[in-house]
């Protein structure tokens, strides 16, 4: 196959030679938890800190760790197919973690009654392994197997996959989640219990004719986003890509310069590091700087725990200006301030990680949806360019 797609490319100068996912945009968990009258409760039994997600950089012993609250915003999700014949499910396509992982018929608990679960039975490719693996939630964790299976990915047979089934996933509110599991894009030496990833898997048996995949998220409507790999297709961008070299492979982390607005600095003097990870929904930072941005935009925290913002004010704010690499990435008033039924509020989110390197920022969705964005393991650099 990837003979092939470069034949193709150097005869022609054709793209067929990449794979689309398309994603489609639903109600996030947080959203679902509100419109059932659960999410008051859900704050006062657990301390939300998205950046803990992160912490298995700095401390090795807790590769395991991969808190799934992190996922309370999450809008974006596509759909795979394990197994043969195939079973579907919806995941989220997240570049800040490894691994692949899905509900099983081994799992009883509340969260996995009204979600897909994966059947090794009805599978004639399934193998099966002793190994185990643990993710931890906001409280307990999601325990389960490890197997291996062809897993389906915009028309890719991805054969002898390694994969996470679930055997429990503690917490009732995740019976509210609109997706089954997740798919990580980040490298494999983040992954737990060692598992190859699905892109370095995907790679590896030349099923992809470029080490690269992309993201494109659509800011409005349900539709129209898509997880590229193994190319980029320049309709969803205007001008030139920018590369930017990665700072630390595991994560997809970069250097920022500065971020300022009219001008000013108002975080990151001096620079500071960023993971780009579409499975981070707001745009992450220290919690002493966003409550810096949160004043400057005039936001104040509402019943539920989120930032609002006056929407009347989103003409009259500046653009929020990330610098990378020499490149300056605005952030317009409409993009960094989210408009859903109930209100305006901040897209950006405190968070505090402990690192060697100082203060650690996430890009996330906020950001994304302005830069399309290429992950070019090949070269381990990031591309950006805004979306068309």
């Amino acid at each position: 196959m990837k003979g092939l797609c470069l034949l193709l490319l150097s005869l022609v100068a054709l793209s067929e030679c990449f794979y689309k996912v398309p994603l489609l945009k639903k109600k996030s968990l947080r959203q679902h938890l509100i419109e059932n009258g659960l999410l008051e409760d859900f704050l006062k039994k657990n301390t939300i800190n998205p950046g803990s997600k992160y912490y298995t950089q700095e401390a090795a012993t807790m590769l395991s760790s991969q808190p799934l609250v992190n996922y309370m915003d999450m809008e974006y999700f596509g759909t795979i197919a394990i197994g043969t014949p195939p079973q579907e499910f919806t995941v989220i396509f997240d570049t800040g973690s490894s691994n692949l992982w899905v509900p099983s018929i081994y799992c009883s608990s509340p969260a996995c009654s009204n979600h897909n679960r994966f059947n090794p039975e009805k599978s004639s490719t399934y193998q099966a392994t002793s190994q185990t693996v643990s993710i931890a939630y906001g409280t307990g964790s999601m325990t389960g197997i490890l197997g291996y299976d062809t897993v389906q990915v915009a028309g890719i047979a991805d054969t002898n996959q390694i994969f996470g089934l679930s055997q429990t996933e503690p917490g009732s509110f995740l019976y509210y989640s609109p997706f089954d599991g997740i798919l990580g894009l980040a490298y494999p030496n983040i992954a737990s219990s060692g598992a190859t990833p699905v892109f370095d898997n995907m790679w590896s048996q030349g099923l992809v004719s470029q080490d690269l995949f992309s993201v494109y998220l659509s800011s409005n409507g349900q539709s129209g986003s898509v997880v590229i790999f193994g190319g980029i297709d320049s309709s969803y961008y205007t001008g030139n890509l920018n590369w930017v070299p990665l700072s630390s492979e595991g994560y997809w982390q970069i250097t920022v310069d500065s971020i300022t607005m009219n001008g000013q600095s108002i975080a990151c003097n001096g620079g500071c590091q960023a993971i780009v990870d579409t499975g981070t929904s707001l745009l992450s930072g220290p919690s002493n700087a966003i409550a810096n941005i949160q004043s400057y935009i005039g936001a104040s925290q509402n019943s539920n725990g989120q930032m609002v913002v006056s929407c009347s004010a989103i003409n009259n704010l500046p653009n929020i200006v990330f610098t990378i690499n020499g490149v300056q990435y605005p952030l317009s008033p409409s993009a960094y301030i989210l408009q859903n039924q109930q209100g305006c509020v901040s897209g950006f989110q405190g968070m505090n990680i402990p690192t060697a390197s100082g203060e650690l920022w996430i890009l996330g969705d906020v950001f994304i949806r302005q830069y399309f964005t290429v992950f070019d393991r090949a070269n381990n650099q990031v591309g950006l360019a805004p979306v068309a």
